[in-house]
């Protein structure tokens, strides 16, 4: 019996060796320590319904964005001001962005490609716009028919303006660890445009694994890259599920000092790109994890899972979220 403790206490020793080391001389920055709160971003509004092939009611829009803002989310990205011709579901965007009910304690962005869209954003009622790039370049020339650096340029334009008029830039990066065109991205080409895109003005940036192919892994070693160049108080990670690996890849995002994440209720969206790419991770799957973990988000899952509920009958659709069937059998 003493000689197996003995080699247990060893084991124990060794491991808490690897973890001082990795720790303070190694590439590895993953850490026990996990944020006291989350700020949850909903992109379900925007990212989850603007792929729908049936056009949604401007008013079942409207009505779920009034859902999400009863359930203590402090943002909700709520439509796209984007060309009908190229994003037809999201045509409505001025009514919408008009319609819903605005809580003063709760963002209301909206994703804006080009000047062109930012003119047309009604500065009086948005306080918040983002712009959506790529750090794959095959990738961005089919999604906004762009290079990356002709990108860039037009998102300067566009912050630019946006920081003159006292609104708030976010930036989004796709592509973040894997591309449906080029495969592995490597980590510093995000670092690169994530760079750029801080260094214009964005005060925060999203890396999405936007075709869903990252693990704990790949998250890691992309993370490891960026925070070099970017703090990590400046970032959010944006988890597709198409692998199953979105809530792993969450938790690794948190133990490497990450505390802001995109979901999507019931797990709407996919990328229209990529084969086989699943939604967004699930807003109920996350909040679920991190209240079990003792993290805040000053969400209530009750009132989430009703958001949920309400456009999943409106969509005909059932909802992907694991939380949401588990507790629906209840």
């Amino acid at each position: 019996m003493a000689t197996s403790n003995r080699v247990l206490f060893s084991c124990r020793e060794i491991w808490k060796l690897f973890n001082y080391i990795n720790r303070h001389y190694g590439n590895a920055k993953i850490t026990e320590k996990l944020p006291e709160f989350v700020k949850v971003v909903e992109v379900g509004p925007r990212d989850g319904l603007q792929n729908e092939k049936e056009i949604v009611p401007t008013s079942t829009k409207v009505e779920f964005i009034n859902k999400l803002s009863e359930t203590g989310l402090k943002t909700i990205e709520i439509t796209s001001f984007v060309s009908p011709k190229w994003v037809p579901q999201m045509a409505d965007h001025k009514e919408v962005s008009q319609q819903i009910t605005r809580y003063p304690d709760i963002s209301y962005p909206v994703l804006v490609p080009n000047l062109k869209g930012f003119q047309a954003v009604d500065l009086s009622q948005v306080k918040e716009i983002a712009i959506f790039g790529a750090a794959s370049e095959s990738f961005s020339k089919k999604n906004i028919n762009c290079t990356i650096a002709e990108s860039l340029q037009r998102f300067k334009e566009v912050v630019n303006a946006a920081i003159s008029a006292g609104i708030k830039v976010r930036g989004y990066v796709s592509c973040v660890v894997g591309c449906p065109y080029e495969g592995t991205i490597s980590p510093a080409a995000v670092t690169d445009v994530a760079s750029k895109m801080y260094d214009m003005g964005c005060y925060e940036i999203s890396l999405g694994d936007t075709i869903g192919v990252g693990t704990p892994g790949s998250i890691k070693s992309m993370l490891n890259e960026v925070t070099k160049s970017l703090p990590v108080n400046a970032l959010a990670i944006h988890c597709h599920d198409t692998y199953g690996q979105a809530l792993a890849n969450i938790l690794t995002s948190l133990q490497m000092g990450v505390s802001v994440v995109d979901a999507s209720v019931a797990g709407l969206g996919g990328c229209p790109y990529a084969h086989n790419a699943s939604g967004n991770v699930a807003t109920e799957d996350v909040v679920y994890m991190l209240h079990g973990m003792g993290i805040k988000t000053g969400i209530n899952l009750s009132k989430l899972l009703d958001a949920g509920e309400y456009i999943c009958q409106a969509l005909k659709k059932t909802s992907r979220s694991k939380v949401a069937a588990a507790l629906s059998k209840l």
